[in-house]
């Protein structure tokens, strides 16, 4: 009996080395690690943390819904901290494993989850997609802009909310179309139908069209490639896909989400948009030829604007704007 209290403290200590050396791991969502979107944007702030550490992180590709639960738990028996889920499809599964794992940490990128133990991150995607609106409408000749989003979520009717605002605002007679690839998971990942909705979208008109949809991205812009028109990338700087033809890309900064919890851990919900640095729009070699200075310099006003909340841009998730 009289040796309980050592006992104690040595599990304690145990626990407490356990967590300091605990490796992070990752989950990424369907679609794929190398999506070249937003799972590539997570692997590029893992692997950025991994350089400045010369530490290691576990790792899993899910690649069908009933995988979730099952990889973030598997990551929590191997005592992994903290642990990043990468979607919001993932939200319950987080809250239950969590609860089972209380003194480890775990991380959801896209939703919220209220466990003491748990940080979410969120972004402003409609600022964001705000500023490549404008830039659409101001590059369209024929006022025609198009939307292609993925699954059909309200996270996705979040771009396509800001999107129009944006374009409304550069040019108020701008006519927007939009269309959302699916309602299940396989949405992310079909370049096929991706370009059959953007060639749609340029035979009523379009010039210009913004992918929010994960790997189905790839075919809208080989769509606007082949037909001379124009697209915009997303989550990740996609102008490199087809350099020319990409006037910009919404930039959500996954990578730094995923690099600063890794780094450092903090429950409670994180909120990312213009003022953080956690969307933007992406400017290279690949298309400064496609973005004049007088466009540039409207944009970069808009921004500002945002940031100081001179121009407030509508949420679809809490406005009544943008009701589809």
């Amino acid at each position: 009996m009289k040796f309980k209290p050592q006992l104690a403290v040595l599990a304690l200590a145990v626990t407490a080395a356990m967590q300091a050396h605990a490796e992070p791991a990752i989950i990424y969502d369907l679609g794929g690690k190398f999506d070249k979107s937003f799972n590539e944007a997570a692997y590029n702030g893992m692997e950025r943390w991994k350089k400045e550490t010369s530490k290691q992180y576990l790792e899993f590709e899910v690649s069908n819904e009933s995988q979730r639960e099952q990889a973030i738990r598997r990551m929590a028996e191997k005592g992994a901290s903290p642990i990043i889920a990468m979607s919001f499809s993932m939200a319950s599964a987080v809250d239950k494993v969590a609860k089972d794992f209380p003194k480890l940490k775990f991380a959801i990128i896209d939703d919220v989850v209220k466990q003491p133990n748990v940080q979410s991150v969120v972004f402003k995607e409609q600022e964001g997609s705000f500023l490549v609106g404008m830039m659409a409408a101001m590059a369209s000749k024929s006022g025609k802009v198009g939307f292609v989003g993925g699954m059909d979520i309200p996270l996705i009717r979040k771009f396509q909310c800001g999107y129009e605002q944006g374009a409304k605002f550069a040019n108020a007679k701008a006519e927007v179309f939009a269309n959302m690839t699916g309602t299940t998971g396989a949405a992310w990942n079909d370049p096929a139908r991706g370009g059959e909705l953007a060639k749609a979208q340029f035979a009523k008109g379009a010039d210009v069209v913004f992918a929010a949809a994960g790997g189905t991205g790839m075919g809208v812009y080989q769509a606007a490639k082949d037909g001379g028109k124009l697209a915009i990338g997303v989550d990740s700087n996609q102008n490199h896909l087809q350099p020319g033809t990409m006037l910009t890309s919404m930039l959500k900064r996954v990578d730094v989400a995923v690099y600063e919890v890794s780094k450092n851990h903090k429950p409670g919900v994180s909120v990312l948009g213009l003022k953080e640095d956690g969307v933007g729009f992406a400017m290279d070699a690949n298309n400064e030829k496609l973005v004049p200075a007088d466009m540039k310099k409207k944009v970069d006003a808009a921004r500002a604007d945002i940031i100081s909340g001179k121009i407030k841009v509508a949420d679809y998730m809490a406005a009544n704007a943008c009701k589809y």
